[in-house]
């Protein structure tokens, strides 16, 4: 399950609470697309449950992301996984619903997610544990697992601007990768996302030196 989160992490730049928010019905595989339009995010330890769904950080925030190759099969398979692991746990798989949370004008805020047997509004959310429990974005905490699977050093929500930075070196426009974070201005993504590194300002220069030729000058 946590590899599969981080694979989607890394392949579309979507924020943690984004990630552990997606259920299947919003992961279309026929058109591969991703609709983005909550997150989770914890507010209390009661026993039915801490978890809500809520709106995106931003208006902005609400997109659409494409799948690629890599991450059309890391889903399908983690899918057939996942239906496997229903069956062999038959009854004792966990099974949630969302509980509408209304403010005092009757007004609907958030969803809470609740373990509940019943069928009625029952959803079906992408990562959880192989019985089916919901942990929330709680396994993002552990990057000890990164490491030890992947030998990479870093907090889950780092593969953000790892998104970014790889995709504008690789020549993506900035306008464009701001959208696919969900940024309404391109400065948040220049600035708090593109990273740069020592490599990469000695490039600017071995670049810049490529194409001119100086051989001429005598100095």
């Amino acid at each position: 399950m946590f590899i599969c989160a981080f694979l989607t992490a890394c392949y579309t730049g979507m924020r943690t609470g984004e990630v552990f928010a997606l259920t299947w019905d919003d992961i279309d595989l026929e058109n591969r697309i991703i609709k983005i339009n909550k997150t989770v995010y914890a507010k209390d330890n009661e026993k039915k449950g801490r978890w809500y769904l809520g709106t995106t950080k931003t208006v902005g925030s609400c997109r659409e992301v494409y799948i690629c190759d890599t991450l059309y099969l890391v889903l399908c398979n983690y899918k057939k996984l996942q239906n496997k692991y229903r069956k062999e746990y038959g009854k004792k798989y966990k099974q949630y619903v969302l509980e509408e949370v209304r403010n005092k004008y009757g007004k609907l805020i958030e969803y809470k997610v609740v373990e509940n047997t019943s069928k009625h509004n029952r959803v079906k959310i992408v990562f959880t544990r192989k019985d089916g429990t919901y942990s929330g974005k709680d396994i993002a905490k552990y990057p000890r697992i990164i490491h030890h699977e992947l030998g990479i050093k870093c907090r889950f929500y780092d593969l953000r601007g790892s998104f970014a930075t790889i995709s504008l070196r690789n020549g993506c426009e900035i306008k464009d990768i701001a959208e696919v974070l969900g940024h309404k201005r391109i400065e948040t993504t220049e600035r708090y996302y593109v990273l740069s590194k020592n490599e990469d300002k000695k490039q600017v220069t071995e670049l810049f030196e490529a194409s001119r030729n100086f051989n001429n000058f005598n100095i």
